[in-house]
């Protein structure tokens, strides 16, 4: 026979378990926006995407952990190129949480692969890297691998740091930027 205290007893636990699970719930959860459309102003689709990973990997689930070293985003901070194909959008969009990306122009990436890029253990000089931002500007996903620099370019956190590493970007700094990219590398090298 159950008697009442024990049933206060039952009902307190109940009560109490199911307020640290809304509180776990809500320090976990990032609030996803309506996907964006990528657009460009041009009518060709823009050939490179730069991708930065803003979130570490606490408290994330193993389809995006296995998604970001797919993309070889191993750390918080690191940054590649990638083409703008379905397949990597795909990516993209399942990983939204953890890092940001978008259209990133010549000069940034020349001042990218000047300062951040490694060629055989070597910085390449300034010539060299004006010479192999030409080539990745106009390069494929195969014409990328032939291009003898490191896949991942190691930045260091944002001078004035990040808005917000829980929201996306107007309001933060996850998910599609479009150009806007191009100022948080420029803070980041």
């Amino acid at each position: 026979m159950v008697t009442k205290a024990k049933r206060r007893g039952k009902a307190k636990r109940k009560v109490i378990t199911e307020e640290a699970s809304r509180r776990r719930r809500k320090t976990v959860k990032v609030k996803r926006p309506k996907k964006k459309i990528m657009k460009n102003d041009g009518d060709t689709p823009p050939s490179l995407y730069a991708v930065v990973r803003i979130r570490g990997s606490v408290n994330i689930q193993k389809s995006i952990k296995d998604t970001l070293d797919i993309m070889r985003l191993n750390r918080v901070n690191h940054c590649v190129l990638v083409p703008s194909n379905p397949s990597f959008k795909g990516m993209l969009h399942k990983a939204e949480e953890c890092l940001t990306w978008g259209e990133i122009n010549e000069q940034t990436l020349e001042k990218l692969i000047f300062k951040r890029c490694r060629i055989e253990g070597k910085k390449p000089g300034k010539e060299k890297a004006s010479e192999i931002a030409k080539k990745v500007i106009s390069a494929d996903k195969e014409d990328l691998k032939k291009i003898d620099i490191k896949p991942v370019f190691r930045l260091v956190p944002p001078s004035k740091g990040y808005k917000s590493i829980r929201k996306f970007f107007p309001g933060g700094d996850l998910g599609y930027r479009g150009d806007k990219i191009n100022e948080l590398l420029k803070r980041m090298i």
